[in-house]
């Protein structure tokens, strides 16, 4: 299944990584934290990891490492904004529930 990227979470990487002027794509990954146990990370890369699953969508590369891999499959990162709140948003199949903040998740 994979992850995907909607067209507008794509165009902010890449217009990022051209302001950047350097990187391969954007690292998505889970860290144990929060409320709720999980919240996402998310970083530009570099340099690949040896472990790193890739997947492509409109000219855009996300890496995940194999441990978060479980937990994001199937999840779609999209990019926008609500009010004066600008942002990545996470639509993920597996959550099972979200902390009152919205800043981890519980899978």
């Amino acid at each position: 299944m994979g992850i995907t990227l909607t067209p507008q979470a794509a165009d902010h990487v890449s217009r990022y990584l051209a302001k950047r002027g350097k990187g391969l794509g954007l690292r998505l990954g889970v860290r144990t934290t929060g409320c709720s146990g999980m919240a996402y990370k998310l970083e530009y890369v570099d340099e690949p990891n040896a472990d790193d699953s890739v997947f492509e969508q409109h000219g855009v590369k996300v890496f995940i490492d194999a441990k978060s891999l479980p937990y994001l499959e199937g999840t779609q990162l999209d990019y926008g904004r609500e009010g004066l709140n600008e942002g990545f948003r996470f639509t993920n199949p597996n959550e099972k529930a979200t902390c009152g903040c919205g800043e981890s998740f519980t899978v």
